[in-house]
C-alpha cells in the first residue's frame, strides 16, 4: 500500500504505448508492415525508417511552445510515455533496447554498485572513472536495436564514453560535430539504402537544464524544428522520419531542498537524482526511514517504499536479482517543481529544468511522423 496521503503518480504505459516499444515495432520481425495503434500510420510499409530523438523534448512543453515548431506541428501523431525514471540514462537505453530500466538495468542517474555509487553518464563517481571495475557490456548487457548493427548519428564527443558503449555497442558510428551534419549526413545514407538510421540530439535538453524556459529555450525549439525540416526534406521515397524524446522538464530553478535531518539521520547514503531520490537506510531502519520520509516531505512528493516500486512495476515488469540490488530503500519522487539535494551530487552549474519523476511534464514524451511515399 502507498505511504502517502496523496494518490499515486501516473506510470509509464509500458504495455501500449511507451518509448520501449519503438524499435521493437520499426526493427521487430513484423518491421513497419505491422506497427502498433499508437504508432503514427504513416510510418506503415515504409521502406526506411530515420528515428530521430531529442533530448529532453517533453510533449507538453511542445503543445506550450507549438509556435516555434511549424514542422513538428505538421507531423501526425501525439504522446507516449516515457520510462520511470524520467532521465536520460533510463530512458535512452530504453529506447534503444526496447527494455524497460527493470530489465537493461540501468535505473537511474546514479546507481549504487554496492555501497558505491556511479554517476553513470560520466561511469564514474568523485575518484574517476569505474569502467574496468564495472564494465559497461556486463552493467547493461542487453544489445540494442535487437542485435542489429545500425547507423548511429550522434555528437562525436560522445563516441568511445563507457555509457555510449552500455546502450550503443555494436553500431556503426558516425559521429557529428555540427548539428547541421545531421540531415547531410541521413540523406547520404538513406541514398545509401539504409533501412534504419537512429540519430541523436541533445540540444533542447542542455538548454533547459542551462536557462530554463523562456527566450533561450524558444530559440532552441526554432532549431531543433530547422533540424527536423532538414531532415524531412531529405528523405527518400517510401521512407519515413520518426520522432520522439527520452523525457520532458519541469522549472526548478533554486527551489531545491535537502532531505530533513530526521531523515538524513537514518540514511547512510543516496543515489539517483533530485527529482527521483533515492534514500539509502542505516542498518536496519527501513520502515522507520520511510515513516520519517513520508512524514516530512508527502507534502511535496511521493514517498514509497522499494517495495512497493517494485509490486508496482513502476520502473517496468521481470526486474532481476542484480537490478534489484541497485536500488534504494525508500524513494523521495518530487509531485511539485522541487528537487532533493545530495551532498555527493555535484554539477557546474544550477540546474533550471530537471527532470526524473513521474508529473505529466516528466512523463509524456512526443512520438511523430512524416513519411514519403
Amino acid at each position: 500500500m502507498a505511504t502517502s496521503h496523496t494518490p499515486g503518480p501516473r506510470l509509464p504505459n509500458y504495455k501500449n504505448g511507451c518509448i520501449t516499444g519503438i524499435i521493437p515495432a520499426l526493427l521487430g520481425p513484423g518491421g513497419t508492415k505491422e506497427v502498433p495503434d499508437w504508432m503514427p500510420s504513416c510510418v506503415q510499409n515504409a521502406k526506411q525508417v530515420v528515428l530521430l530523438v531529442i533530448d529532453g523534448l517533453g510533449w507538453h512543453q511542445l503543445q506550450k511552445n507549438i509556435q516555434q515548431c511549424p514542422t513538428l506541428a505538421a507531423m501526425q501523431g501525439s504522446a507516449i510515455t516515457t520510462v520511470a525514471p524520467t532521465t536520460t540514462v533510463s530512458a535512452l537505453t530504453s529506447i534503444t533496447t526496447g527494455l524497460a530500466p527493470a530489465e537493461h538495468g540501468l535505473v537511474g542517474y546514479r546507481i549504487d554498485m554496492g555501497g558505491r555509487v556511479m554517476q553513470m553518464l560520466k561511469w564514474g563517481d568523485e575518484k574517476g572513472d569505474l569502467r574496468n571495475m564495472y564494465p559497461p557490456d556486463l552493467i547493461q548487457p542487453c544489445p540494442p536495436f535487437m542485435g542489429a548493427s545500425v547507423p548511429v548519428l550522434s555528437k562525436a564527443e560522445l563516441e568511445g564514453s563507457a555509457f555510449t558503449e552500455a546502450h550503443l555497442r555494436g553500431v556503426r558510428a558516425r559521429g557529428w560535430r555540427a548539428a547541421s551534419s545531421i540531415a547531410v549526413e541521413v540523406g547520404q545514407l538513406l541514398r545509401g539504402g539504409e533501412k534504419f538510421i537512429y540519430a541523436y540530439y541533445d540540444g533542447v535538453d542542455k538548454i533547459a537544464h542551462e536557462r530554463g524556459f523562456g527566450p533561450f529555450y524558444e530559440a532552441e525549439l526554432r532549431s531543433a524544428d530547422e533540424i527536423v525540416k532538414n531532415i524531412q526534406d531529405v528523405l527518400t521515397p517510401n521512407s519515413a522520419l520518426v520522432v520522439t524524446a527520452d523525457h520532458g522538464q519541469v522549472m526548478v530553478g533554486s527551489n531545491t531542498k535537502s532531505p530533513h535531518t530526521d531523515v538524513l539521520a537514518m540514511t547512510s547514503y543516496q543515489s539517483g537524482e533530485g527529482r527521483f531520490r533515492w534514500l539509502h537506510a542505516r542498518g536496519g531502519t527501513q520502515v522507520e526511514l520511510l515513516a520519517r520520509a513520508e512524514s516530512h516531505h508527502s507534502d511535496c512528493a511521493w514517498v514509497v517504499g522499494k517495495e512497493q516500486v517494485i509490486d508496482e512495476n513502476w520502473l517496468g515488469p521481470r526486474l532481476g536479482a542484480s537490478t534489484r540490488k541497485r536500488l534504494g530503500d525508500v524513494a523521495l519522487v518530487a509531485r511539485d517543481p522541487v528537487s532533493f539535494d545530495d551532498g555527493a551530487e555535484t554539477g557546474a552549474y544550477l540546474l533550471q529544468c530537471r527532470h526524473g519523476a513521474l508529473t505529466d511534464d516528466e512523463l509524456d514524451v512526443p512520438l511523430l511522423a512524416t513519411a514519403i511515399k
